[in-house]
């Protein structure tokens, strides 16, 4: 029996909104989102990411929300029983359906050893390891030095960050052992008003530093948030600008990933999933656009110009993070508690995701095999437990960016097209759109089934057919693959089939002990 039947509706409704919003506010939403503006147009690359919100994040949001809801009904919270809930007639539908479960394990076994990090920091600024650090080298390689890289003055070898990483997979672990509402949902509760008012504080600290060196005087607050906003329209006739763009929105939305498909089929029939969904994004995009954008490259641009800003954020996430964010702050006063406010915000933005990731692979057991919360849970830590090692002891040698490449992109697109087809064409729209406002407190405007329809998925098409002209061949041969990693990038490669494989055989599984369940009741 699934949750659903044991809870209250207005109690259902206001966890899910709370859980896939956690789900959505991420690291992504004040790393990523700062850098990819920063580099691809700045204010001009609103425009591109905006149009990829209306015709892609908001109907793929709509879609899942509605999809997992229908699937709910049918007992299935994962991508393979709600698509084959979808398209019974079709007996490979629930294979494509695997990849709502593969991404985001993928994207857990990576990313919950990079949320470690945001812990351990956090507890390194409180007691100040790091705090008379003020230049990047020197925090390039405390962050080397923790991350088993290299050896040096400040760590001997991976120990302390493997330590954080037991204890954040296990802080993971238990909030997963509770449940929906009685893990994910709490967590939520309070992780995102914290989450909002660290992210506040921090943005007032960055709005009032003025002008810290007064021989720079154009170092300023104002000209740091002309260098993330002012648009460079000639970036908007840059293919890959509109790509990076779309692909933010899907990061930064969850959607393609199959977690909100399950978290909506908790959803009773009657529960309202447009202003449902619509609020979790809309909380997300604050997060994102108001808060993301407020803090860590306008304080770049004050402490170190409009030169070497530029520079830093092409460095990447973990620069930014991790060397940029800490040195700035390691020039102010209370250093270590603004150090703290910083990486904390960021654990609770990484946990509150991180959680989300695991949901897909114990709704299956659960759903699937019938098995009990404790005994799904325990399974999944296991597997996952084993399966983050390689990113953890081969972080740098690719395995990362691979990692992130299949499960956190390439794949987001895939599925992204499987269910808006399915949903569209295969379900029907006037069907679909009447499912979405089963229970609706407003109606979707009219010209969203149009783009629906036809938007959406050419939208997607056109995604993967310029990454198929553009950048398949030379990924598939690793042309851009140091020689020394290609081993390591194969191995994963190997490693992810073997994972996908895996998946599809227990869904073979699942649906043959159906049948028989099936045929017993007859």
């Amino acid at each position: 029996m699934r949750q659903t039947k044991k809870r209250d509706s207005w109690g259902t409704r206001l966890g899910i909104i709370m859980a896939v919003a956690g789900s959505a506010i991420g690291l992504g939403n004040f790393l990523r989102f700062p850098a990819k503006a920063a580099t691809n147009g700045g204010g001009a690359f609103m425009i591109p990411y905006f149009i990829s919100l209306v015709l892609l994040g908001i109907p793929l949001m709509w879609i899942e929300w509605t999809l997992g809801r229908y699937g709910g009904g049918f007992e299935h919270g994962t991508a393979p029983g709600i698509f084959h809930s979808i398209w019974q007639k079709n007996r490979f539908i629930k294979y494509f359906g695997i990849i709502g479960i593969f991404g985001p394990l993928v994207i857990f076994i990576y990313y919950a050893f990079i949320e470690s990090w945001t812990l351990a920091y956090s507890f390194f600024a409180l007691t100040g390891k790091y705090t008379s650090l003020t230049d990047q080298n020197s925090l390039r390689s405390f962050l080397a030095g923790f991350q088993g890289l290299e050896r040096n003055q400040y760590f001997n070898g991976i120990g302390t960050a493997y330590t954080f990483f037991i204890i954040t997979f296990l802080l993971n672990i238990w909030v997963i052992y509770y449940g929906i509402k009685g893990g994910i949902e709490k967590l939520c509760k309070w992780a995102l008003p914290l989450l909002f008012v660290f992210g506040l504080l921090l943005a007032i600290r960055v709005v009032t530093l003025g002008i810290p060196d007064l021989n720079k005087p154009d170092w300023n607050v104002s000209g740091g948030f002309g260098f993330l906003w002012n648009p460079d329209f000639s970036a908007l006739l840059s293919a890959k600008v509109w790509l990076a763009a779309a692909g933010q929105i899907f990061f930064t939305l969850s959607v393609g990933i199959g977690v909100i498909l399950t978290y909506a089929s908790y959803l009773k029939k009657a529960d309202d999933v447009v202003l449902s969904g619509l609020t979790a994004a809309t909380t997300n995009e604050v997060a994102e656009i108001i808060i993301g954008g407020s803090i860590v490259i306008p304080a770049a641009f004050v402490f170190f110009g409009p030169h070497d800003v530029q520079a830093i954020a092409r460095s990447g996430v973990f620069n930014l993070g991790f060397v940029t964010m800490p040195a700035v702050l390691n020039k102010l006063p209370l250093a270590g508690l603004l150090g703290f406010a910083w990486f904390f915000l960021l654990f609770l933005a990484g946990i509150t995701s991180s959680v989300s990731l695991a949901q897909p692979a114990v709704a299956f057991l659960e759903d699937e095999f019938n098995i009990n919360r404790s005994k799904a849970v325990s399974i999944f830590g296991v597997a996952a437990f084993i399966l983050c090692q390689p990113a953890i002891f081969f972080l740098g040698h690719g395995v990362v960016d691979e990692l992130d490449f299949w499960g956190g992109t390439f794949f987001l697109v895939i599925f992204a097209t499987i269910e808006t087809i399915l949903f569209a064409w295969v379900f029907g729209m006037e069907k679909a759109w009447d499912e979405i406002h089963k229970g609706a407190d407003m109606r979707v405007p009219g010209f969203y089934k149009f783009i629906i329809k036809y938007i959406t998925p050419l939208f997607l098409f056109i995604i993967l057919g310029m990454w198929f002209v553009q950048e398949w061949l030379p990924i598939i041969i690793m042309k851009n693959v140091p020689s020394a990693d290609k081993p390591f990038v194969l191995g994963t490669r190997i490693g992810l089939l073997f994972i996908f494989v895996i998946l599809a055989v227990l869904v073979k599984i699942a649906w043959s002990k159906r049948k028989l369940w099936k045929k017993e009741i007859k």
